[in-house]
């Protein structure tokens, strides 16, 4: 069922679209100038498009080739943009080939509908929240509590769902991260830090529902999946084949799992590369 006032995609009804390919964003699919990891001689670096502007700068890229493919791929499956970024943080993103039916944002807290937040989900997320978990006020409050302008940068919350620090990584105090996350699991909440972000989540709050449900109204047989971080692992779990880049904190604590190929791309390259291997695998 959809969300009220919102009318079902055109073309991905149950029976029209069999395999759905839920992917991570950033680092998986798109990369910041940072992540990019261009490791060959300049003449030899693959041309770049620009997916992503924020504050009339450019911020995303993929390579000319991954574009290509993209625009195939989203002529041919049900592509479903799968992440942790908020509904505004999405939107700016503007990718190759045909706009997706379906995105998931805020880890799974919203489903878009041809770019309009499916009410029903949301609301279900929310009252599962409210029944498993500690509000996100008292998650807020230990931050407050417990943190340092010494090695903390920003406090931030995103889409009233979850919580994360931007933080001085070198300077994370050793036993704090250990301690925040028994506590927040006591609470049924999940945390870790990726990068130079601590994030403290619901856990229910997780993509793979997003995706289930999405797989659902579209009738999908097939789901294939791809992400770098530890708010992925689930997601990779859940589909049928899965892969991930060389990169990224599932790469650094070597997780695996028995559906699951490894890639030894990294940076941009990956993203080509997992493009690829979606498309070869939708074909099979």
């Amino acid at each position: 069922m959809t969300g009220t006032g919102t009318a079902a995609p055109t073309g991905t009804g149950p029976g029209t679209g069999t395999t759905l390919i839920a992917s991570d964003l950033d680092r998986t699919l798109i990369y910041s100038t940072a992540a990019l990891a261009l490791g060959m001689p300049d003449a030899q670096a693959p041309r770049l498009l620009c997916v992503e502007v924020h504050e009339s700068k450019p911020l995303s890229y993929m390579t000319e080739d991954a574009a290509d493919l993209l625009a195939r791929l989203t002529a041919e499956t049900v592509f479903v943009p799968t992440t942790t970024r908020t509904r505004k943080q999405y939107q700016r993103i503007q990718l190759p080939g045909t706009a997706p039916a379906y995105a998931i944002c805020a880890n799974g807290g919203h489903i878009l509908v041809d770019g309009v937040s499916d009410r029903d989900w949301h609301e279900s997320v929310l009252r599962r929240l409210d029944d498993e978990c500690a509000p996100l006020s008292e998650i807020r409050a230990y931050l407050t509590a417990t943190t340092d302008l010494s090695w903390v940068r920003k406090h931030r919350v995103a889409e009233d769902l979850f919580a994360y620090l931007v933080v001085e990584r070198e300077r994370l105090p050793e036993d704090w991260l250990g301690r925040f996350g028994g506590w927040a699991g006591d609470r049924g909440w999940t945390v870790s830090l990726q990068g130079r972000k601590v994030y403290a989540v619901p856990k229910p709050l997780t993509k793979s529902a997003a995706v289930r449900e999405v797989a659902r109204r579209t009738g999908a047989t097939l789901t294939l999946a791809a992400g770098d971080s530890l708010l992925d692992a689930d997601l990779l779990l859940a589909a049928d084949r899965a892969w991930r880049p060389g990169h990224g904190e599932l790469a650094d604590s070597d997780w695996t799992a028995p559906h699951l190929d490894v890639l030894a791309e990294r940076g941009v390259a990956a993203g080509e590369e997992i493009l690829r291997r979606f498309r070869a695998a939708a074909a099979a």
